[in-house]
């Protein structure tokens, strides 16, 4: 894997990057709260099956730029960051692969910018059919309980508490939402009084079986350095991003797609049916991979599988 920084679309993102830079790219957006880093063990497999592979620090993270607006982390400026990569590849398309926030990225990159994905992967999270503006539908649909969502919306609190001990925030986080340390809510606690980490269970030791002590070191030094409010701010955008791509429609993803996903993982507990609605509604939708026992950080916690399912999808490409 080689390390480098790049200026793009106003701003410097750094990121990791292996194989023939003249290959056919493939774009790893990752999601919250992760890095680049999170595309470790597929950097170098995808290489070897003749990729140029390349996972950005999106904005906000790590030592990425991090504009001090809300509005600058809006779904066209995030886009626009993995379009301007394609561009300085020097290439017309690329597949895209996300996981969590970079799957709600490019599925919707897809739309925006259909001519210049050849393909896309949704990982963890699903193409998603809100019914409306995102954060006013949870907001009625969760009354006075708690939601991660609509706890990130004012800004300060959420930051307070995940900036004051990244080291701890991280590994609570990673163990609660992988396959070995989930566990399904019994129900659901009030707003009111409620943080993010309430309840949190309390990680054992590392090594765990996916996940080392420098890996955990560079996730907490990368959010000592960048803070929380970047990554948040993608959440303060949802409603807006919604009013952006009204007119868009799904029937756009003519290009190849598919869903990989661990079946531990919450949110394909909270998507139901999203397979079924994905296959009637996305033209170039190819279909569903689920990891067994693999919890939220599917390519992290089974790379092996994750890494197989990817490169299927990939050669079966035209």
């Amino acid at each position: 894997m080689r390390a480098r920084r790049t200026a793009v679309n106003d701003i410097e993102l750094d990121l990791l990057e292996s194989g023939d830079p003249d290959a056919s790219p493939v774009i790893l957006a990752h999601g919250f709260p992760e890095t680049s880093w999170s595309w470790r063990h597929q950097l170098p497999v995808l290489a070897d099956a003749g990729f140029h592979a390349i996972a950005p620090d999106q904005r906000g993270y790590a030592g990425s730029s991090r504009p001090e607006r809300v509005e600058e982390y809006g779904i066209a400026s995030l886009c626009g960051d993995l379009i301007a990569l394609l561009d300085e590849a020097g290439h017309e398309q690329a597949v895209f692969v996300g996981h969590d926030w970079g799957a709600l990225i490019v599925w919707d990159l897809a739309r925006l910018h259909p001519e210049r994905v050849r393909a896309v992967v949704g990982v963890s999270v699903p193409y998603t059919f809100w019914p409306g503006r995102p954060v006013e539908f949870l907001r009625m649909l969760m009354g006075d309980r708690f939601f991660y969502i609509l706890y990130f919306q004012p800004v300060g609190p959420a930051e307070t508490e995940l900036e004051a001990d990244p080291r701890t925030t991280m590994a609570k986080v990673l163990w609660g939402a992988s396959g070995e340390g989930f566990s399904p809510p019994t129900e659901l606690a009030p707003a009111e009084g409620t943080a993010f980490l309430s309840g949190a269970a309390e990680p054992p030791p590392l090594p765990w079986s996916w996940l080392t002590e420098d890996d955990l070191s560079r996730y907490a030094a990368a959010f000592e350095q960048s803070g929380f409010f970047g990554p948040i701010s993608y959440y303060r955008n949802l409603d807006a991003n919604y009013d952006l791509l009204a007119d868009r429609s799904p029937t756009l993803l003519t290009m190849p797609s598919c869903h990989i996903s661990g079946d531990k993982d919450l949110v394909l507990m909270m998507a139901t049916g999203a397979d079924e609605r994905m296959a009637a509604e996305l033209p170039g939708y190819r279909g569903q991979t689920l990891l067994p026992g693999v919890g939220h950080w599917t390519q992290q916690e089974a790379p092996d599988a994750f890494n197989a399912a990817l490169l299927t999808f990939l050669n079966a490409l035209d």
